[in-house]
């Protein structure tokens, strides 16, 4: 996946804190055996991660760490913006996660360490898209911990009872939200925002564009976007989205529940999802718009990354290359036993869809097959609140597509125009 949005695109709650109060769970580790060493200690944050047993399998991994000494902090609350200021304030751990990687700006400020190197002979074995989305002008700054996916779930028998069939395009999927708004349930969910916070690189991709061109200029000013957006105009107003649910769209209990026949989610909500609904949940992904365009679905990952002033740079740099890059058992458990996440490893990624059937193992043959990298690094937070403002203008507001996607272009082009 989750301002910036991090793993789920979306990380809500107790904003900019205190340290004191900011800190949540804290393990101490050190390595065992006769290789442990005294150095340190490593402090490596991560964020509140919603499943169970996240902060205890961190501590877990730090402890098998025999070269240093790692405390693993596990922080809540507005996770990215925390890291952003103790970074700025020189008040940084040595390694931390965040969302898709480093920011531009941090890689631009030298705030986060080149990484390049770390990777040895087993760059070829990770995602390359992921590797991309962390580099800038042939340096990597970021190690991919693992991949989550968002889509569309749906009830086949619901479905099937309405004389529905997966939607291919957005106007089969207006249509099929119309056919499936009967009774208690809603015909469709895209989030309580109405699909603001989580179609937009989907719309892109889908109508055969993208955030960005190859120079680095807006690619999302154009006739079938704006034809999408105001698509997505009508069925917010249609009332077949259902924009009162007790959960957003990050959460499985809306659609668990039978709130809704279809509904945006990601992989990590599918076993529960599963659990709670047996064999009548399948997958697909966000549909084709206008001529142009096919389906699509957004991935992303958290990056591993050093602090350029680590107190530990080596002892930091080591932690991550050991842990991401050649702790591949260790990898494919964070990937399978917390949630659902894909492996950032192409290697991991075969034995998983090995292991994993039905609806989950669809979902994560997206990733291959329709998948694309969440937003590029160059893309930073005033782009993305921009864009994010014309969507919501189109969505909620009703303004014209065109001339609110006009005004983000110009934002964009000058703020990306920093690092041409």
């Amino acid at each position: 996946m989750t301002a910036r949005l991090g793993r789920r695109a979306l990380l809500v709650g107790a904003g900019r804190l205190g340290l004191g109060a900011a800190l949540g769970g804290v393990a101490t580790a050190c390595g065992e055996g006769a290789g442990a060493q005294p150095t340190g200690p490593v402090s490596a944050w991560f964020h509140r991660y919603g499943e169970q047993g996240t902060t205890q399998a961190l501590a877990r991994y730090a402890h098998q760490f025999t070269s240093a000494r790692v405390d693993v902090r596990v922080v809540p609350g507005d996770y990215d913006a925390y890291a952003v200021d103790a970074l700025t304030a020189g008040t940084g751990p040595d390694v931390f996660e965040y969302a898709n990687g480093p920011t531009i700006d941090m890689v631009a400020s030298g705030q986060v360490a080149d990484l390049t190197d770390l990777l040895g002979e087993a760059r070829s074995d990770f995602t390359s898209s992921l590797l991309e989305q962390m580099s800038h002008r042939g340096r990597l700054y970021g190690i991919p911990q693992a991949t989550d996916v968002q889509m569309f779930v749906y009830r086949p028998s619901l479905l099937a009872q309405a004389g529905v069939t997966a939607p291919r395009t957005l106007d089969e999927l207006v249509s099929a939200a119309r056919a499936l708004n009967q009774g208690a349930a809603n015909g469709l969910f895209l989030g309580r925002a109405g699909g603001v916070d989580v179609v937009g690189g989907p719309l892109l991709w889908s109508s055969g564009h993208d955030y960005l061109t190859s120079s680095g200029h807006p690619a999302f000013v154009n006739a079938d976007v704006a034809a999408g957006l105001g698509t997505l105009r009508e069925l917010f107003v249609s009332g077949d989205l259902l924009l009162d649910a007790p959960a957003d769209w990050s959460d499985p209990t809306t659609f668990a529940q039978g709130r809704v026949a279809i509904a945006w989610t990601g992989l990590w909500a599918l076993p529960a999802i599963t659990a709670a609904l047996g064999d009548d949940v399948a997958v697909a992904p966000f549909p084709a718009v206008g001529t142009g365009g096919g389906p699509s679905v957004p991935f992303g990952a958290y990056g591993a990354v050093v602090n350029a002033h680590a107190q530990h740079s080596e002892a930091a740099r080591r932690f991550v290359q050991w842990l991401w890059v050649e702790r591949t058992d260790l990898q494919l458990d964070w990937a399978r036993s917390y949630g659902l996440h894909v492996p950032c490893r192409k290697s991991l990624v075969k034995r998983f869809e090995a292991e994993t059937t039905g609806a989950l193992g669809d979902a994560a043959d997206l990733v291959n097959t329709v998948g694309r990298p969440q937003k590029p690094l160059l893309w930073t937070q005033r782009c993305e609140t921009a864009f994010r403002d014309a969507l919501d203008h189109v969505i909620r507001g009703g303004a014209d597509p065109i001339i609110e996607l006009g005004v983000a272009g110009d934002i964009v082009d000058r703020e990306v125009g920093r690092f041409r």
